[in-house]
């Protein structure tokens, strides 16, 4: 991984802007929702036309995070770079630029995973795109301020990237998430914690309840009565809250608490949301996924 950062003196102009460009599947999205929580205000794929209108006004506060890549209207890599030429020339204005990398292997297997299009091949390989887009981008990657190589990083490991990076006197603190997965479909990469809640009662087998979820109070009550589910909890809860502290002070800015069941619908659901609340109750930073669930909304046909 290679940064180099701008000179400090520019924070202190009227705008703060900064442009997160990289190759598709290098986690721009990722970046922007950090910087996003990081107090910028963060505006993904906006045409580049309206850019100087927007910063033609009085001085904006927060910080502005603009995320471009070649889905943009009407992105080159030349109006962008002119773009971010006239901005840094400017004397009220601090401009940076964030270049998200990594190796064309890891792109080419982010998107097997996802099996998503490449913008830039609909109707060829991957990698067809993926060399495409790599030697569009070269000229913004040659003027970024700070370059960050995500082939080794997990979101988790990025978003501490940019927070050290953006917010590197802040106390972050350790980020939680908390997800639920099935078994049938495997255990999720990156899990810290794992807990089997298999062999709780299923809603499944009740026909009002099998098309529901987790989430919802039925599904959740009708778990709850398991006789063991109380015990459960309470320790899962206890075990995490002790853990958490110390993985603090070991230095730890992320940890990954999985919940698996079979279908990834409805236990491991309900025990994630509860342990969720559970631990921002008790002040910790959480989030929270449903890894089966979103793929359910993913697969789902537009309109």
């Amino acid at each position: 991984m290679m940064a180099t950062d701008l000179p400090m003196q520019k924070q202190d102009r009227a705008h703060r802007v900064l442009f997160v460009t990289g190759p598709s599947g290098a986690g721009r999205s990722t970046a922007i929702n950090a910087l996003e929580d990081l107090g910028f205000e963060t505006i993904d794929n906006m045409p580049l036309s309206l850019l100087p209108r927007l910063l033609g006004g009085p001085p904006l506060e927060p910080p502005l995070a603009f995320g471009l890549d070649v889905r943009n209207r009407d992105f080159s890599s030349d109006i962008v770079a002119n773009l971010f030429d006239k901005l840094e020339a400017d004397p009220t204005v601090a401009a940076e630029l964030l270049y998200l990398d990594a190796s064309p292997d890891t792109l080419l297997r982010r998107y097997s995973e996802t099996r998503r299009r490449h913008p830039l091949a609909s109707d060829d390989p991957p990698e067809t795109g993926i060399a495409r887009e790599l030697d569009l981008l070269v000229p913004l990657r040659h003027r970024a301020g700070i370059l960050i190589d995500t082939s080794e990083l997990t979101p988790h490991d990025l978003r501490a990237e940019i927070e050290r990076h953006f917010a590197p006197d802040a106390d972050i603190g350790l980020a939680v998430t908390v997800q639920s997965f099935s078994f049938k479909r495997g255990v999720p990469r990156g899990i810290d914690l794992l807990f089997d809640v298999r062999f709780l009662r299923n809603p499944y087998w009740e026909p009002a309840l099998r098309g529901l979820d987790g989430r919802d109070p039925a599904v959740a009550s009708h778990i709850e009565e398991d006789p063991r589910y109380a015990e459960f909890f309470d320790r899962v809860l206890g075990l995490t809250r002790f853990l958490l502290p110390a993985y603090k002070q070991e230095g730890k800015a992320h940890l990954t608490i999985g919940l698996g069941c079979t279908g990834g619908q409805h236990r491991s659901v309900a025990l994630a949301e509860r342990l969720a609340k559970g631990l921002a109750e008790a002040g910790w930073r959480v989030s929270i996924r449903h890894r089966e669930l979103e793929r359910r909304v993913e697969a789902r046909p537009a309109n």
